[in-house]
């Protein structure tokens, strides 16, 4: 069963995650979005598990208003290119344990994950 979290090592936030949960401990393979880029094929996975690319899209990075994304109609193909151009558009973490996948966090999110490792 994969067991994977897609994060930001600078990220306090993903920081605090991984230790509340203890998933570091629990054989998930962590990996620092910014040192190791996503693949097509681990973004197409994450979207297969996700629903679409919208949904692993942050709205929340600088280079969206930077970039005057708010202003533009963004179809799924520019979600997915934006996501493999610049890692900050992946909201984050994104952990996936078999065939379930945990985007983003928010307390839902973080607990629905905490839930389901036990």
């Amino acid at each position: 069963m994969k067991q994977k979290m897609y994060h930001l090592a600078t990220c306090t936030t993903c920081q605090g995650i991984i230790k509340e949960t203890g998933i570091d401990k629990k054989g998930f393979e962590l990996q620092d979005i910014k040192t190791e880029k996503i693949t097509p094929a681990q973004l197409d996975e994450m979207k297969t598990l996700a629903g679409s690319y919208e949904a692993l899209f942050s709205r929340r990075a600088l280079k969206y208003k930077e970039l005057g994304l708010k202003d533009k109609n963004l179809t799924e193909t520019d979600y997915r290119n934006l996501i493999l151009e610049e890692y900050t558009f992946l909201k984050r973490p994104v952990t996936i344990s078999g065939s379930t996948i945990f985007v983003g966090n928010d307390k839902k999110t973080v607990q629905a994950l905490k839930d389901h490792l036990g």
